[in-house]
């Protein structure tokens, strides 16, 4: 009996010794148990809770934040990523700490676009995270927003836009990442600097700015070699350099560097960019291996019916298909393949609104449903194929009516404003004479010197092209000609009849216009970069006030003025 006491009670002292309570332990000791475990690695967890617990109990939200987001780490589930986001949230919020509450939303937001490419969510959230993060002195925080921003901006066709933001924080991060700091700000600072490079080489390869794409894939590369920790960085670098290879044509090339991308991106669970490794590796092979190629292609579709969800960029799988499946004669899965291309259109239109006409310049969403419901009546027994026909004749033939219309009267405007801009500067002249002439026999708030005055001054701010700078305002411009708002607006409402912003926004449409019209130069210039030019902030406000203006769209304008050049 004394012996079995003696044994119970050295056993006790044992788990004491080396079992401590869990309320005992600190929150660096249990986050000591699993802060090196792997991603997504579900054997953390039971330690996660238990720092979660004691956070919660000691009411130590920046703490209870930190357990949150330990959680989002660990759990491989992407609905439980998505719950554990919300709860870091709602930490971070009774925190009351500014940047733990911007760093909340940004963690919700990067999972609604890396898991779920769900980017409008995403950019709600990050649109959170920049407002809370404006203050901030945590510049790894701010960039680290900044850059989700420019994944969105590129993800919409922004991507001069995005390049300017991916620039910024590239910077940042590639001299963050060579200073004395701890190793874990360090491998945070290396990332960010990979992945912005990456997103770098997306932008200029959609520019079309190959060569600066293929130098930055190579530095990339070298710089990535035998480094194991960055291993799905490196594989988007060997996908950047595949499709690189695949606009060179060298196919093969592109087959051995898309396929040293394929693995750490699967890993990863990156299905988004896999789609492309798998459209442009059917692609490659498309030439000496039609059987092989054509998985790959299928292997999209597979993505998209799981995720509902695609890149323009691999939108033209299902025309491949479509294509391969009219050669084998397989009526069902054509129709099938067509079917899928509706859902896809609707997809992006939905997400795209603004690149819907890019996206149905291959196959109009029109005639893909006149083809779809022919090629059901078909499967059906065939039936009233002549009804179809006719349907689709008279629909080309409204089509080519309706062009050939929209382009009469594109170049009825055109000619109109050529006209005008042969008599521009005479015009001007006798306007601003017969302007002048009625503000000196009607009576005005203005004294005649005051109008004198502000004619010399304007005159002078006109010649100088004073209107081209960005922000500028009533107030801006009567400090700048040393007079008040209200003489400045009495004399521009009697003297120009029109009010401040029509009046600079004809001016800038009128610089620009001549512009295009006299220097060949700016005919190549993108339409942001000519809103840019004329001092319009943004391409919509632009391309609306020459419209109205001058009656004609400015890419209408450029196309008729390049096609007058090249017959002259």
């Amino acid at each position: 009996m004394t012996a079995a006491r003696f044994f119970l009670f050295a056993l006790l002292i044992y788990f004491v010794n080396f079992f401590p309570q869990s309320g005992n332990k600190s929150y660096l000791d249990i986050r000591s148990q699993y802060e090196n475990l792997e991603k997504n690695n579900s054997s953390a967890l039971p330690g996660v809770k238990q720092y979660i617990t004691k956070a919660k109990k000691e009411k130590e939200y920046s703490r209870l934040v930190q357990g949150y987001k330990d959680a989002v780490f660990f759990s491989p589930s992407n609905q439980h990523k998505m719950l554990y986001a919300d709860s870091t949230i709602l930490a971070a919020l009774k925190s009351e700490d500014k940047d733990l509450i911007s760093m909340a939303y940004l963690g919700k937001g990067i999972i609604y676009y890396f898991n779920f490419k769900k980017f409008e969510p995403a950019l709600d959230e990050y649109l959170k995270a920049y407002q809370y993060a404006q203050n901030t002195s945590d510049d790894y925080l701010r960039y680290k927003v900044k850059y989700h921003l420019g994944v969105v901006k590129s993800y919409l066709g922004y991507y001069q836009d995005a390049l300017e933001l991916f620039n910024d924080c590239n910077h940042f991060f590639e001299t963050k990442s060579k200073e004395q700091l701890h190793p874990n700000e360090i491998y945070n600072n290396t990332r960010g600097y990979y992945n912005t490079l990456h997103q770098m080489i997306v932008c200029y390869r959609n520019l079309k700015q190959f060569k600066v794409s293929d130098s930055l894939v190579n530095v990339a590369l070298s710089r990535t070699y035998d480094m194991n920790e960055f291993s799905l960085e490196r594989g988007y670098f060997f996908k950047c350099k595949g499709l690189l290879e695949y606009n060179h044509k060298n196919y093969k090339a592109a087959i051995s560097d898309l396929g040293q991308s394929l693995d750490p991106i699967l890993k990863a669970k990156d299905f988004a960019w896999a789609s492309v490794v798998y459209y442009y590796l059917g692609k490659s092979y498309s030439g000496f291996d039609e059987a092989k190629g054509l998985k790959y292609l299928m292997k999209v579709d597979s993505i998209f019916n799981t995720h509902h969800f695609i890149l323009p960029e691999v939108r033209a799988s299902y025309e491949d298909l479509i294509k391969s499946s009219k050669k084998e004669k397989s009526l069902e899965k054509e129709l099938y393949y067509t079917k899928q291309l509706l859902k896809v259109d609707s997809v992006l239109v939905r997400d795209f609104s603004y690149l819907s006409p890019r996206i149905h310049k291959e196959y109009d969403t029109r005639l893909l449903i006149d083809k779809k419901d022919q090629l059901e009546r078909k499967s059906k027994g065939r039936l009233i194929s002549m009804i179809v026909c006719i349907a689709l004749a008279l629909f080309f033939l409204g089509m080519f009516i309706f062009r050939y219309y929209r382009e009469q009267k594109v170049q009825r405007k055109y000619t109109e404003l050529q006209y005008k801009l042969s008599e521009q500067g005479l015009k001007v002249r006798e306007k601003n004479e017969k302007l002048k002439a009625e503000g000196e026999q009607r009576k005005s708030v203005l004294t005649a010197e005051q109008i004198q005055d502000l004619s010399s001054k304007l005159s002078l701010f006109e010649s100088n092209k004073g209107f081209v700078k960005k922000g500028l305002t009533q107030n801006k411009l009567a400090l700048q000609l040393n007079t008040n708002t209200s003489y400045l607006s009495s004399y521009i409402n009697e003297q120009k009849k029109m009010n401040f912003n029509r009046y600079i926004g004809e001016l800038r449409i009128s610089y620009i216009t001549q512009l295009l019209n006299s220097n060949r130069k700016y005919l190549n210039y993108t339409i942001e970069a000519l809103a840019e030019e004329c001092g319009i902030s943004s391409r919509q406000n632009f391309s609306d006030l020459f419209y109205e203006i001058n009656g004609i769209r400015p890419k209408d304008f450029i196309r008729k003025r390049k096609e007058e050049l090249e017959e002259n």
